[in-house]
């Protein structure tokens, strides 16, 4: 016994020595990472000597760390902004132009491979050396005065870099007006790319081999839209739905046999690229403007919140440029000089997704020599473009990327699909490089502004305007190809739909100073129905529009809370609407007497009741988008299979919402003759009302919230529609994941709301400029301004987020010195 009990005290003394040696080991490793942190806070007080100024430069911190940077000179102002930003975003910035370019993998090592591979296909870095090499002299000049403040604060700290640089063992190169380009290309890409519906639409249409039921998923419009070029209509009863485009029609019905892109192929190349995921989480964004009429001040109140997918850190950084002849504040792009969205001290502006359809897919003719077939029908060389991508721990690796006039060919970043696909996307004309930010930033009046906008290429945007004069205006923006024999929704095999320029700036959607005095876009369809330029077959789902319409319709003395009360909206029209046709569907077809019929019962008597408000404690909401989930894979696993995976449209909501409230109609019924069985109801169910029946049973058992005493009534939203941000690289540190992220939350509204949101998007920021008293008009972001989780301003921002609370950003001298707590002095 007493050798087995020396053994045992042994071995309880080594496992106690092995946990004090992790704990050790941990322990130095937190206090590392802390020491890192701490180190890399910016210098906020005092003087700097900056190499490269021509007159000192204040730095002026607010409360919430925003900095209001004032100089003598724009060129000044621009090298201050580069540094910084750098200061705040350094790593940011870095992973951003890194995550453009293809160059992940050198840092990331072989694990990022194929997204490295899919960016440098679409020839991002080639197109930003273009674009930068093409802009005019003075854009350029700008460019090169913000990296130049970049890359001296990077020489000075080397020491002391952010600790993601020490985590992952490299420094950042220096920086290049280039960069800031690539960085631009982030958000066109996030905001243009729809060449993947074009592919899986394809799949789904041919498989279907039903025009009718492939209108019914891919609508194009609405009955519900309300275009800010057409005069406000009676939102309380439906319209008459957009015409089907003849075009498009032409299109679908001579298409070609069924080809099998393999699902896996797009269901990766999604996930590789970062495309959205969630039902309804595409890019997109709300903003109106009204006019003095309607407000209590006279004067025009413009809000915009651009929902983008959120971050740690947040994708903008907030800030107030002045120099002589330049004041402008706003948000800001991480590595971009100037002001994105904001205000100058006469003109204001804010930006939706247009959803214009830029990009084409064409099938080449190949013919296995290295040459491709012309619309002359010659035979051409393929041109090449050879990309290396640096691997760390890895070899390099090198990828071919051929290129024909229509664009690079996707082949590269294709697992199975075999055949020669280019992208057409208006990225690649060497004509198109205007970026008319600093004469947006300095227009004084809607004649200038408007004359920067008409040069504006990518992404195509909805912009609002107002200006200190009273008036307010809406313009779409950017180059939209013209195509005269139409759009098409799938990968082109003919040489009829070629391009022929773009549409022209005039006759591109726009208002301004309208009768109404309203005007309001969030992505929905913005052309009239007698447009003579369709723009896409791709439209946003109508629903926010619609509400933010409602909300302002009719009303007068509107002020800065109320808009804010708009943007945090979190009432569905659309969920309401459904909850009600679900709980008729359950009471004319359950029994009122069984037992297992009693969960149904409950659920009809929630839903009929419901107010629509996506509350994070509404039993009913967790219902209906639960039964809502359950809805799809019903009706499009019989006629899909698994290619049912791959349906994603914009405005599927409105396809969902039709189906549903109308799916019960038979294929006949429009006709007089007898009636048949509906054309979406699948074997095995009586009717359109046993399906829906069973859409929420399955949603109740599939429900993530537990089964209780108290039966539904226990359920709530919020326990499983949470919003949960982490940083890339700190999340895979137990002990700092707590403070470097938010962790999961409630989260009101989805993704009908004007309050658009899911797991990781929604609003980006929010503003709202009241143009009779400027300092008190409003924005914030998601988190913060600093990158560092030892800064007060990491995450300081994210209780006004989250509670749907706003504050005042300074603009005047007096207001911004009433609100500093720190100034720093740059001197040459």
């Amino acid at each position: 016994m007493s050798n087995l009990s020396r053994w045992l005290r042994r071995l309880l003394w080594t496992l106690a020595g092995l946990v004090a040696i992790v704990l050790l080991v941990a322990g130095a490793g937190l206090y590392w990472l802390h020491h890192a942190m701490q180190t890399a806070l910016p210098v906020l007080d005092g003087s700097l000597h900056i190499s490269g100024l021509s007159a000192p430069v204040t730095v002026r911190r607010d409360n919430h760390g925003v900095p209001h940077i004032e100089a003598a000179n724009l060129d000044d102002l621009l090298f201050a902004q580069g540094y910084v930003t750098a200061q705040d975003r350094l790593w940011q910035m870095d992973m951003l132009r890194r995550n453009s370019s293809g160059e992940l993998a050198e840092i990331l090592g072989a694990s990022v491979l194929d997204h490295d591979k899919a960016q440098r296909v679409f020839q991002f870095r080639n197109v930003a050396q273009r674009v930068y090499s093409s802009v005019p002299e003075s854009d350029r000049l700008r460019f090169e005065k913000f990296a130049a403040g970049v890359n001296l604060f990077i020489s000075q700290n080397q020491d002391h870099l952010p600790a993601e640089f020490h985590m992952l063992h490299y420094r950042p190169r220096p920086w290049t007006g280039a960069d800031s380009i690539l960085i631009g290309l982030n958000m066109v890409q996030s905001l243009d790319t729809h060449w993947d519906v074009k592919l899986a639409r394809e799949q789904i249409s041919a498989r279907l081999n039903d025009p009718k039921l492939e209108a019914d998923l891919y609508p194009v419009g609405s009955w519900r839209d309300q275009p800010p070029t057409a005069a406000v209509a009676d939102m309380t009863q439906p319209h008459p739905a957009p015409p089907v485009d003849d075009d498009d029609s032409e299109q679908t019905n001579d298409r070609v046999p069924i080809h099998n892109l393999p699902i896996e192929d797009l269901r990766e190349l999604r996930e590789t690229l970062g495309l959205p995921s969630c039902e309804g989480c595409a890019s997109g964004s709300n903003n109106w403007v009204i006019a003095g009429k309607h407000t209590a001040s006279g004067k025009p109140l413009l809000s915009n919140d651009m929902h983008l997918g959120l971050s740690v850190p947040n994708i903008w950084y907030m800030a107030d440029l002045k120099a002589p002849g330049f004041h402008a504040a706003g948000v800001t792009l991480p590595g971009v000089p100037l002001v994105i969205a904001g205000h100058n001290e006469h003109v204001a502006w804010g930006f939706t997704a247009l959803y214009a359809d830029v990009q084409d897919l064409y099938v080449e003719q190949l013919d296995g020599k290295g040459n491709y077939k012309d619309l002359k029908g010659e035979w051409q060389p393929l041109a090449h473009a050879t990309e290396t991508i640096h691997v760390r721990f890895g070899k390099d690796v090198n990828v071919d990327v051929q290129l024909t006039p229509h664009g690079p060919l996707l082949n590269p970043i294709f697992k199975r699909e075999n055949r020669p696909i280019a992208l057409r996307w208006t990225l690649y004309d060497s004509a198109l490089t205007q970026i008319p930010l600093y004469e947006m930033n300095t227009a004084a009046n809607w004649s200038q502004f408007y004359n920067a906008l008409s040069v504006w290429c990518w992404p195509t945007q909805n912009v609002v305007y107002a200006d200190d004069a009273g008036h307010i205006a809406y313009h779409a923006v950017g180059k939209v190809p013209l195509r005269p024999v139409g759009l098409v929704g799938i990968p082109i095999q003919d040489s009829q739909h070629e391009w022929q320029g773009y549409i022209p700036f005039d006759e591109m959607p726009f208002s301004v100073d309208p009768p109404s005095g309203l005007l309001a876009t969030a992505n929905s369809r913005v052309t009239p129905n007698d447009t003579k330029f369709p723009l896409t077959l791709e439209w946003a789902e109508p629903y926010r529009a619609e509400r933010v319409y409602m909300q302002l319709r009719g009303r007068d003395k509107f002020t800065r809370d109320e808009m804010l009360a708009i943007q945090t909206d979190i009432y569905s029209e659309l969920d309401q609407e459904l909850a009600h046709r679900f709980a008729y569907a359950i009471d004319r077809t359950v029994s009122h007497t069984a037992e297992a019929d009693a969960r149904l019962r409950q659920a009809a008597d929630l839903l009929r009741s419901w107010d629509g408000r996506m509350s994070t404690d509404s039993v009913a909401a967790s219902i209906i988008l639960r039964t809502r989930q359950a809805f799809w894979p019903l009706i499009l696993q019989p006629k899909l299979g698994a290619e049912a995976d791959l349906y994603k449209w914009s405005e599927s909501d409105f396809a969902e919402e039709e189906i549903i409230m109308h799916g019960g109609a038979s294929a006949d019924s429009n006709q007089g003759s007898v009636a048949t069985r509906p054309v979406w109801l699948p074997a095995g169910y009586k009717d359109w009302d046993a399906l829906l029946t069973e859409a929420v049973r399955q949603g109740l058992d599939k429900g993530l919230a537990p089964r209780t005493a108290s039966g539904l009534n226990g359920w709530n939203y919020g326990s499983w529609h949470v919003v949960d941000l982490e940083h890339p690289l700190f999340q895979m540190v137990p002990l700092v994941k707590g403070w470097s992220g938010t962790g999961e939350q409630p989260l009101s509204g989805d993704t009908t709301t004007i309050k658009q949101v899911g797991r990781a998007f929604g609003p980006s920021q929010r503003f709202t400029m009241d143009w009779s008293a400027p300092d008190d008009s409003t924005e914030n972001i998601v988190l913060g301004e600093s990158a560092d989780p030892l800064s007060p301003w990491f995450r300081d921002q994210w209780p006004v987020w989250y509670n749907g609370t706003t504050f005042a950003l300074p603009f005047s001298s007096s207001a911004v010195a009433s609100q500093t707590t720190h100034t720093l002095q740059l001197v040459p």
